[in-house]
């Protein structure tokens, strides 16, 4: 795989980044020599990101992932870690003391003495002035001691992204994670990406299966969706597999497919999941997407395009 710039850092990132979420078993129980195998098969697949959050398993994710980072025994130079602060098992608290506090438990965690990136997680929870005014200029602090190395902030509606960009001084946050929100049935993030391409800023986009809804399985029973979007997406798939293809490799390639978004995480939990992700990346580059059938799922999803649900406090 092809690196790919991430924003204006200088980071080097591999189209396909590892969400590590499920290593903190939050989808069932992952032994620790597949957690490990998984991750030492994503860094030999070339997958140089990896992303985590003291919230994913209540720390667990952090643990397991500096484990498997450290059984890799690969050069800290070789791989990308991004983690979180602000949301946690026992509520949010975005407070400069927490945050602070929060960026030496994830180094510890995970066993490094910096991470890459520290995200503000989940940001529409709480009042966007207290973002904007005590938690970036915290997480500045947390950058000019060398602990992390670029700044993000992460979050559902979109709206949250401008408003709080619009009220900080510029260049003081490199990257945006945005999730759900560009994939074959929402890409309302295309909407937002000159403006982020003007402010500098990196982007980087999770969930390309929507949370499990462009997948055969289909979404988890918690999944916030309105009804009618769950029954077009089940259809969707439906009609790939009767196709005798998979509307997950559809998905994920569909949202490989833009190159202003640096990097697509996908949450991997098995060497079988990374070697399935990195291949529809291999396949999208050298034989692209199979546009028939894009097309008509597509058109299944168009009644229902762009549908999303609500997401925090919505104060943006």
């Amino acid at each position: 795989m092809e690196l790919r710039e991430l924003g204006g850092t200088g980071l080097r990132v591999s189209p396909v980044g590892f969400g590590a979420s499920p290593l903190g078993n939050v989808f069932g129980d992952i032994p620790r020599d597949v957690a490990r195998a998984t991750v030492r098969r994503a860094l030999d697949l070339g997958i140089n990101f990896f992303d985590t959050s003291p919230y994913y398993g209540g720390t667990v994710s952090e643990s397991v992932l500096g484990d498997c980072l450290r059984f890799a025994a690969v050069p800290r130079d070789s791989f990308v870690v991004a983690t979180k602060c602000g949301r946690y098992k026992e509520g949010f608290d975005f407070s400069e003391g927490r945050v602070t506090r929060s960026i030496d438990e994830s180094l510890a965690r995970l066993g490094l003495k910096y991470v890459d990136i520290l995200h503000c997680h989940d940001i529409e929870f709480t009042n966007l002035d207290q973002i904007v005014n005590e938690t970036i200029p915290a997480l500045l602090k947390i950058k000019e001691s060398g602990k992390a190395r670029y700044i993000g902030i992460t979050g559902l509606p979109l709206s949250i992204f401008t408003y709080v960009l619009d009220r900080v001084p510029p260049g003081s946050v490199d990257l945006i994670l945005s999730y759900c929100h560009y994939g074959i049935n929402d890409t309302m993030l295309v909407n937002l990406l000159p403006y982020l391409k003007s402010k500098g800023v990196g982007v980087i986009s999770a969930s390309p299966l929507a949370m499990g809804l462009l997948t055969d399985n289909g979404p988890p029973d918690w999944h916030p969706a309105p009804e009618e979007l769950k029954l077009a997406c089940r259809a969707a798939a439906d009609h790939c597999r009767k196709k005798g293809k998979r509307i997950a490799k559809l998905a994920m390639e569909y949202s490989l497919m833009n190159n202003e978004i640096s990097t697509v995480l996908v949450g991997m939990n098995s060497p079988e999941q990374v070697e399935e992700n990195v291949a529809a990346a291999l396949e999208l580059s050298s034989s692209g997407i199979d546009e028939e059938l894009l097309h008509e799922v597509e058109a299944m999803l168009e009644p229902v395009k762009n549908l999303t649900w609500p997401s925090g406090i919505q104060q943006a």
